[in-house]
């Protein structure tokens, strides 16, 4: 199971075995969780690569779409069937691996209630253990997921290889969720994110929102937003109007910005101003900038781990061409 937005960084490594080029990987199905966080046209072209370069299906999930699920219970049993070579009466064994907060108890639940109820099994339903936060899963777990032939999954707790401290994949996996944000610092995860919604297509959708009849001057703080919801901001910044407003001011800020924003001083000169505006959005109030940014942090993290600032792949499908040359 790897992570949409990270394809790459999410990759179990441990699972690859040794093998000819032409030797197909019969008994490896790769899944790409959280499609719906990330973008649709470079899922899918994702999805054709892996094939490609696996032998093997790939199928992008969303573990909160039934029909996504049923189509991933359909790509377990084809391959369970081509390997026990179409047999119905028989038992077979799927292990989901992965690294830490990629989903792996959430696809588990719910191929574990579809497929039940396909089978039309009576029973209590068992559940996984499902958290936002990465290690909460500590052992392994079977669930039942189909039948004829009976296929049981094993949710397993995830695994991250020590390689990403070093190859530059840290702030990736960071910002998806993959590892505890008290392992970097919250000001350079959260600029990690600025630097990529800033450079990105994403945010010029929300020119229509300053047409509102909010207000809002460049360069200048947030002087007035004409909502009469103002006590709300401080008890939840996931309401639609709170995360309105945070995409306007990121919308406005970049695109009145005059600086270079492939010079690096440049951009965190752009961030910097984000993150002023930000704190007025959020309602933090604190006396440093240091105490202003970790609660800006986990709320803009927040609000992109659940898709509210729109769908971002992280990592784009590697050239074939040049990898040939290399």
């Amino acid at each position: 199971v790897r992570d949409a937005r990270v394809p790459a960084s999410s990759s179990f490594e441990p699972l690859r075995r040794r093998r000819g080029p032409l030797e197909p990987d019969r008994r490896r199905v790769v899944l790409l969780n959280k499609a719906d966080l990330a973008d649709p046209s470079e899922t899918e072209e994702w999805v054709a690569y892996i094939k490609k370069q696996t032998s093997c299906p790939c199928v992008a999930v969303n573990s909160h779409s039934r029909e996504s699920i049923k189509e991933l219970l359909n790509a377990v049993q084809t391959r369970i069937k081509e390997i026990k070579n179409g047999e119905n009466n028989c038992t077979a064994t799927a292990l989901l691996v992965g690294i830490p907060n990629v989903g792996k108890s959430a696809i588990v639940n719910a191929m574990h209630q579809i497929g039940r109820i396909a089978a039309a099994e009576k029973g209590k339903l068992k559940h996984a253990i499902v958290s936002s936060h990465p290690g909460e899963t500590r052992d392994i777990s079977g669930y039942k997921v189909a039948s004829h032939p009976n296929i049981y999954v094993l949710d397993t707790p995830g695994v991250l290889s020590p390689r990403f401290a070093n190859d530059g994949s840290g702030p990736r996996l960071a910002l998806t969720g993959a590892i505890k944000d008290s392992l970097l610092e919250e000001y350079d995860i959260v600029q990690f994110l600025l630097a990529i919604v800033n450079s990105g297509k994403e945010y010029r959708k929300w020119e229509k929102l300053n047409k509102a009849g909010d207000t809002f001057s460049c360069g200048k703080t947030i002087t007035s937003r004409g909502h009469n919801n103002e006590g709300q901001y401080a008890s939840d910044h996931t309401q639609d109007f709170v995360v309105k407003v945070v995409r306007q001011v990121l919308f406005e800020t970049v695109s009145c910005f005059n600086g270079d924003l492939g010079q690096v001083d440049e951009l965190r000169r752009l961030i910097g101003h984000q993150l002023v505006n930000l704190q007025e959005v959020f309602k933090v109030s604190t006396e440093s900038s240091e105490d202003m940014c970790k609660p800006i942090a986990m709320k803009l993290l927040n609000l992109y781990r659940t898709g509210r600032l729109g769908h971002y792949t992280l990592e784009h499908v590697p050239d074939v061409r040049q990898e040939v040359v290399a």
